[in-house]
């Protein structure tokens, strides 16, 4: 039997989002979500999935909203109004010093991790980062993850194969920021992908936009498309057909 990963990042991000995810999973078929704890959607958006059989992951978040913890005691990572630096400013100084500090990093990502405890009532399925561009991020999450024995699933450079747990290995597909993005004609290229030891991994993120999208994230209609493409029967159909089972990290060893 064939298999795939689909999952949802961005719950919580803004209530738009989370209603399109609801749609994405109650009406669609993504079974995977990666949880912003930080922002003040998170909860609306877990109460919208409360009854889904669904695995939820931590999508560790330093560049959207506020932090869990206080400005004053991650500086490094804030701005003058106490919000996170945005992913702009991480891009434009890659290859530079990283500018974050390590511990305020680590300490930031802790208490993220035992605000998803206290969301969600458990430890997470997986363990991620909303993508960033820091060394220290990277470095972050490892030591949080080796802490407290969390299923880290690291970030995708090039399309590369990533390790999760000790027997898994993920193709991963993210092409929303491509321009021309179909996301049905990525899921259509994954049904060829042909590597018997890796399992592809479509990394969408479905959402309805709201002002608050409109100004902050650069992803926009890529979003409906993936709520379309998730709701659409045509694509439920082929999985039917195809005999795909649509895998969750739980499960995977």
């Amino acid at each position: 039997m064939k298999q795939i990963l689909i999952r949802a990042d961005d719950l919580g991000y803004s209530r738009a989002v989370n209603y399109g995810i609801y749609d994405a999973i109650y009406n669609g078929i993504i079974n995977n979500v990666g949880v912003m704890v930080n922002m003040p959607a998170t909860e609306q958006g877990l109460d919208l999935l409360k009854n889904e059989d669904i695995d939820f992951g931590m999508h560790t978040d330093i560049t959207n909203g506020k932090p869990v913890l206080s400005s004053e005691q991650i500086p490094s990572l804030v701005d003058e109004h106490g919000n996170f630096k945005r992913s702009k400013i991480y891009r434009d100084n890659y290859g530079k010093q990283d500018f974050t500090n390590l511990d305020e990093v680590v300490a930031e990502i802790d208490a993220q991790y035992h605000r998803f405890l206290d969301l969600v009532g458990k430890k997470p399925d997986y363990f991620e980062g909303h993508a960033v561009m820091s060394d220290n991020f990277i470095k972050g999450l490892h030591i949080v993850a080796e802490k407290y024995d969390l299923p880290i699933l690291d970030f995708a450079f090039d399309n590369q194969p990533v390790s999760f747990k000790k027997e898994t290995r993920f193709s991963p597909y993210m092409e929303s920021m491509n321009p021309n993005y179909d996301p049905e004609k990525v899921f259509l290229t994954i049904l060829k992908h042909d590597d018997e030891k890796a399992i592809p991994m479509m990394i969408c993120h479905p959402g309805y936009l709201d002002q608050y999208i409109l100004n902050t994230s650069s992803l926009t209609i890529p979003r409906t498309q993936e709520v379309d493409f998730a709701m659409n029967p045509k694509i439920r159909e082929i999985i039917e057909k195809e005999q795909i089972h649509l895998v969750r990290y739980s499960e995977c060893k």
